[in-house]
């Protein structure tokens, strides 16, 4: 359940929810999947998109903070933005949010550039991501554009895909919502600011062309953040609005953890590889933990930490942006880890937390790293499993449900 804490299904006495904590509002994609908005502090259950469709079960989200910088992220008819051969009439089409509040984006007759934009946009010396909802009208087209640094992608709502690009983009991205919409991303390196243009294309490649006055797009929650990846949707109205850090720690206590043997698995998968640290962790402190972590370098990690010394310390090149089962056995001289119903390492290296040093299982360390993610499950055992119930515990139970698991689309 979603609520002000992150909720332990068991035990059920309240002792294994973690504590949870966002200061205002933020958005999710809910269960028909719709963009909606959540009150101060209410942890989000996110629903996976495959092919505009929901499929499965949701994650818990758990997101940094980000600001987005273009006001009016939904009303494209106030001044703020601009347009070059085109118009924009409001309240025009059902939004991803399920409400009559997207608007239309339409070409005039005239020959040229068709262009819906802000300008100057002031960010930062760095990665920036631009956002927005659009769907087709008329024009199957569309052309996201940072016209500061020359960075643009050409992007086809017909089939779903990304077509040309322009310049030396650092990321771009193309997924379906529902009822024809498509979430489109385009992420650059800029200096001191953003010029967040899009242009109708008459196809791939060809933005500049002779209108006919009524064909277009939709468009909706445009957004643009100083950021290397894109977030969740926070919409402006006349102001630019910040998403405040969410924090998920101190599930359980000293009575749930073993200090001698256990079992800690998630399956879960990291927002983005953006060179930070993120740990999930049973610990006391930075000293005393168990942790499976994505490093700076977006590798696989996996480590046993007593008084300052590393027990187990195993790394893995793997993409763990996609949904991971991972599971770490704990045991002085019989530890091992296990990814996605693979045994990839066993330790026999002698350890003793004694004590009470495991207290508490958090997304960090007890000193940050938070683990900014999409989680599925967390479990804890405290006992050590066999292998074959590892195996099983960090399996699917079939392909196709590892390919939705993953988001992968089967054809």
């Amino acid at each position: 359940a979603q609520g002000s804490k992150f909720y332990s299904v068991l035990p059920s006495s309240g002792v294994g929810d973690f504590d949870f904590t966002r200061s205002g509002s933020a958005t999710r994609i809910n269960s028909q999947g719709l963009i909606e908005t959540v009150g101060n502090g209410v942890s989000r259950l996110n629903y996976p998109l495959i092919d505009g469709k929901v499929v499965g079960c949701p994650h818990h989200l758990l997101e940094p903070q980000s600001t987005n910088l273009l006001i009016y992220s939904e009303d494209f008819s106030n001044a703020a933005w601009l347009k070059l051969r085109a118009s924009v009439v409001s309240n025009s089409a059902i939004s991803p949010d399920g409400t009559l509040n997207a608007s239309s984006f339409i070409e005039d007759t005239s020959n040229g550039t068709h262009i819906l934009y802000r300008n100057n946009v002031a960010t930062g010396n760095g990665q920036n991501t631009l956002s927005v909802k659009v769907k087709a009208n008329g024009r199957n087209w569309v052309l996201l554009y940072d016209a500061e640094n020359g960075d643009r992608v050409f992007f086809d709502l017909e089939n779903g895909i990304a077509g040309s690009t322009i310049g030396s983009p650092d990321a771009f991205s193309i997924n379906a919502l529902p009822n024809g919409w498509y979430d489109i991303s385009l992420t650059s390196t800029s200096t001191a600011k953003v010029d967040f243009q899009i242009y109708l294309a008459e196809s791939d490649g060809v933005s500049s062309y002779t209108g006919n006055g009524v064909s277009g797009i939709y468009v909706y929650a445009a957004q643009l953040e100083f950021n290397s990846y894109q977030t969740s949707y926070i919409p402006t109205v006349a102001s630019a609005v910040t998403r405040s850090a969410e924090t998920a720690n101190g599930s359980g206590d000293a009575s749930t953890f073993n200090d001698s043997e256990g079992v800690l698995m998630a399956e879960i998968s990291a927002l983005s590889d953006d060179s930070t640290a993120k740990r999930l962790s049973i610990n006391k402190d930075a000293f005393n933990r168990i942790t499976i972590e994505v490093t700076s370098s977006n590798l696989l990690q996996f480590s046993i930490r007593e008084s300052s010394t590393f027990r187990f310390f195993q790394t893995f090149a793997i993409d763990t942006t996609i949904n991971n089962k991972l599971a770490l056995k704990y045991k002085s001289g019989d530890s091992s880890l296990w990814v996605n119903g693979l045994k990839l390492s066993t330790k026999s290296e002698l350890f003793d937390f004694t004590g009470n040093e495991l207290v508490r299982l958090s997304f960090d360390d007890s000193v940050g790293s938070t683990f900014y993610s999409k989680t599925k499950q967390v479990q804890y055992y405290d006992s050590v499993l066999t292998d074959s119930e590892l195996e099983t515990l960090t399996s699917w139970v079939s392909f196709s449900d590892m390919a939705n698991g993953q988001l992968y689309t089967i054809q």
